[in-house]
Protein backbone atom coordinates (compact mmCIF):
# COMPACT_ATOMS: atom_id res chain seq x y z
CA UNK A 1 0.00 0.00 0.00
CA UNK A 2 1.29 3.22 -0.93
CA UNK A 3 1.54 5.78 2.74
CA UNK A 4 2.02 9.52 2.47
CA UNK A 5 3.84 10.45 5.51
CA UNK A 6 4.23 13.82 6.40
CA UNK A 7 5.58 15.34 9.97
CA UNK A 8 4.80 19.14 11.18
CA UNK A 9 7.01 20.51 13.46
CA UNK A 10 10.02 17.80 13.31
CA UNK A 11 12.03 15.60 11.29
CA UNK A 12 10.84 11.91 11.59
CA UNK A 13 14.06 9.74 10.73
CA UNK A 14 13.49 6.75 8.75
CA UNK A 15 13.07 3.85 11.31
CA UNK A 16 9.38 5.90 12.27
CA UNK A 17 8.60 6.06 8.68
CA UNK A 18 9.19 2.24 7.88
CA UNK A 19 7.63 1.15 11.25
CA UNK A 20 4.66 3.40 10.39
CA UNK A 21 4.78 1.44 5.97
CA UNK A 22 4.92 -1.59 7.76
CA UNK A 23 1.83 -1.38 10.10
CA UNK A 24 -0.20 0.30 8.08
CA UNK A 25 0.79 -2.41 4.86
CA UNK A 26 -0.80 -5.21 7.39
CA UNK A 27 -4.13 -2.92 6.48
CA UNK A 28 -4.13 -5.24 3.22
CA UNK A 29 -4.45 -8.88 5.61
CA UNK A 30 -8.30 -7.55 6.96
CA UNK A 31 -9.30 -5.43 3.63
CA UNK A 32 -7.33 -6.25 0.64
CA UNK A 33 -9.09 -2.88 -1.24
CA UNK A 34 -7.52 0.15 0.60
CA UNK A 35 -6.49 2.63 -2.44
CA UNK A 36 -3.75 4.00 -0.16
CA UNK A 37 -3.02 5.92 3.03
CA UNK A 38 -1.95 9.39 4.29
CA UNK A 39 -0.06 9.50 7.65
CA UNK A 40 0.23 12.64 9.78
CA UNK A 41 2.82 12.80 12.24
CA UNK A 42 2.85 16.51 14.22
CA UNK A 43 4.45 17.26 17.20
CA UNK A 44 2.48 20.64 19.34
CA UNK A 45 4.56 23.52 20.79
CA UNK A 46 2.98 22.88 24.48
CA UNK A 47 4.57 22.16 27.40
CA UNK A 48 2.25 19.09 28.07
CA UNK A 49 4.10 15.38 27.33
CA UNK A 50 1.31 14.27 25.63
CA UNK A 51 1.92 16.98 22.46
CA UNK A 52 2.38 14.21 19.65
CA UNK A 53 -0.41 13.47 17.61
CA UNK A 54 -0.95 10.72 14.96
CA UNK A 55 -3.31 11.25 12.01
CA UNK A 56 -3.91 8.62 9.47
CA UNK A 57 -6.76 8.85 6.53
CA UNK A 58 -7.28 5.69 4.86
CA UNK A 59 -8.34 5.89 1.16
CA UNK A 60 -11.37 2.82 0.59
CA UNK A 61 -13.37 3.01 -3.07
CA UNK A 62 -16.06 5.82 -2.36
CA UNK A 63 -15.20 6.70 0.89
CA UNK A 64 -12.22 7.51 3.55
CA UNK A 65 -11.48 6.54 7.40
CA UNK A 66 -9.76 9.08 9.42
CA UNK A 67 -8.67 8.30 12.83
CA UNK A 68 -6.70 10.93 15.08
CA UNK A 69 -4.75 9.75 18.20
CA UNK A 70 -3.04 12.40 20.61
CA UNK A 71 -0.27 10.44 22.94
CA UNK A 72 3.21 11.07 24.76
CA UNK A 73 5.22 8.45 22.01
CA UNK A 74 4.32 8.40 18.35
CA UNK A 75 4.83 4.69 17.82
CA UNK A 76 1.96 3.93 21.04
CA UNK A 77 -0.54 6.40 19.25
CA UNK A 78 0.36 4.46 15.71
CA UNK A 79 -0.22 1.32 17.26
CA UNK A 80 -3.39 2.21 19.12
CA UNK A 81 -4.71 3.39 15.93
CA UNK A 82 -4.55 0.69 13.53
CA UNK A 83 -6.20 -1.90 16.04
CA UNK A 84 -9.11 0.81 15.62
CA UNK A 85 -8.54 1.00 12.05
CA UNK A 86 -8.32 -2.97 11.75
CA UNK A 87 -12.09 -3.67 14.24
CA UNK A 88 -13.97 -1.66 11.38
Amino acid sequence: MKVNTQSVNFNADQKLIDFIQKRMDKLDMFYDKVIDSDVYLKVENTSDKENKIFEARVNVPGDSFVVKKQCKPLKRAQTWQFRRLKDN
